[in-house]
């Protein structure tokens, strides 16, 4: 009779053993996941922020397009059109 209250003892002890083993290895997988999640998180912040800050020079160029002096630059830098009678000088050592 003793002998099989220590067997019933024994697996007891190992179920809680395994249980406790089980619960381990959950949390330990749980907290590598929330990690993940927050490394994940944490470049998406700084993906919105980037594209926040490029948002905004978009606006600044979308009010600026308009302006005579923009197009005064384009024109002058992309298709090289300058003023009648202006003097162009051109910088042989910057080609």
């Amino acid at each position: 009779m003793k002998k099989l209250f220590n067997n019933k003892k024994l697996y007891k002890n190992i179920l809680i053993i395994l249980i406790i083993g089980y619960i381990a290895v959950i949390f330990i997988h749980q907290q590598q996941t929330l990690n993940a999640y927050k490394v994940a998180t944490e470049y998406n912040e700084q993906q919105l922020e980037e594209e926040k800050e490029y948002q905004q020079s978009l606006i600044a160029m979308q009010e600026n397009i308009n302006s005579t002096e923009y197009i005064e630059q384009i024109a002058r830098d992309k298709l090289y059109m300058y003023l009648p009678n202006e003097k162009v000088y051109i910088d042989r050592s910057k080609q």
